[in-house]
């Protein structure tokens, strides 16, 4: 393995993903110097599939936490225990193709200032996932894209801009953006001690916008790498408790909107946030109770 390689350390938060933590850390295991998993309390085999021979040989260090601490608090333990001067958080959920990192820590030599790197997500169908380059998702962005309105985009491309950046061309060389997914994010060790760790106040989801927002305030870029391709089985770990994945996404959308925004938009119109943000959120948790329901009484009636 080449040093620049060997300043890699891979960080991964599980929780119940199963045989995909094996997948992802075999993916990783000849292209970084280290590898953290810390663990939620996972009730599954996830871990037990790693421990027999990955942590006895030395080349996995698992950190077992006794809850559920939530990803963003994870991410951080894991980074305090890492010794890389480049920490890859990676998605349990996600698989690397082989050279991915090295073309990612190529970016950090290409361009200046650069702080965070993400690679290309796409699904195990190969087509691009949206979330891996990204706007920022405003308040009146996401406003867009929730009614649809993101259809009158090319008429007046400034007013009804859509955050999602998937379904435009690929781009051939690495280029700067607002936000990429913490499914796959590399960073720069200098670059997180200068903005700080991960804001532990989100507990699910929408904590790799808020770090996207920090680095950008501190001046770092983020850039998006096409050349790091990454497959990424998306939903593994929360698919079998979508109204609580659903809350602490919706929480996480709120707290990311008062931090950041609460300035921008007066005092009624974040009222109206909050009431668009809850009422969908209930409308996803009576749906996906009312699925519950008809899948049980299918099994019943069968």
């Amino acid at each position: 393995m080449n040093k620049q390689l060997d300043a890699v350390t891979l960080v991964t938060v599980n929780y119940n993903a199963g045989d995909m933590l094996r997948n992802c850390i075999h993916s990783a295991a000849d292209q970084v110097g280290e590898i953290i998993v810390v663990d939620n309390a996972s009730s599954d085999q996830s871990l037990a599939n790693l421990s027999t021979q990955d942590e006895s040989q030395g080349a996995v260090r698992i950190i077992r936490n006794s809850q559920n601490l939530g990803f963003a608090a994870a991410c951080n333990i894991g980074a305090k225990a890492a010794k890389g001067s480049y920490l890859l958080f990676l998605n349990p959920d996600c698989e690397l193709n082989p050279n991915a990192i090295q073309a990612m820590l190529d970016v950090f030599h290409e361009y200046a200032e650069v702080g965070m790197v993400g690679g290309l997500l796409i699904g195990p169908d190969g087509t691009e996932q949206g979330g891996g380059r990204r706007a920022i998702p405003t308040p009146w962005r996401s406003f867009v894209r929730a009614f649809g309105l993101s259809r009158f985009e090319q008429r007046w491309p400034k007013l009804f801009f859509d955050f999602y950046l998937h379904k435009q061309p690929l781009p051939v060389h690495p280029v700067e953006m607002e936000a990429i997914s913490g499914a796959c994010m590399l960073v720069k060790r200098e670059a997180v001690e200068d903005v700080g760790l991960w804001d532990e106040g989100y507990f699910l989801h929408c904590e790799d916008l808020d770090w996207c927002m920090r680095f950008r305030q501190r001046g770092w870029k983020i850039l998006f790498a096409p050349g790091a391709r990454i497959v990424h089985h998306k939903g593994v770990c929360g698919r079998s408790r979508p109204i609580f994945v659903e809350w602490h996404k919706h929480k996480g959308m709120m707290r990311f909107y008062r931090k950041f925004f609460s300035h921008q938009y007066p005092g009624p119109l974040m009222w109206l946030v909050a009431a668009g943000i809850g009422l969908r959120f209930c409308m996803l948790a009576v749906y996906f109770t009312g699925c519950r329901i008809v899948h049980r009484l299918g099994l019943s009636n069968g």
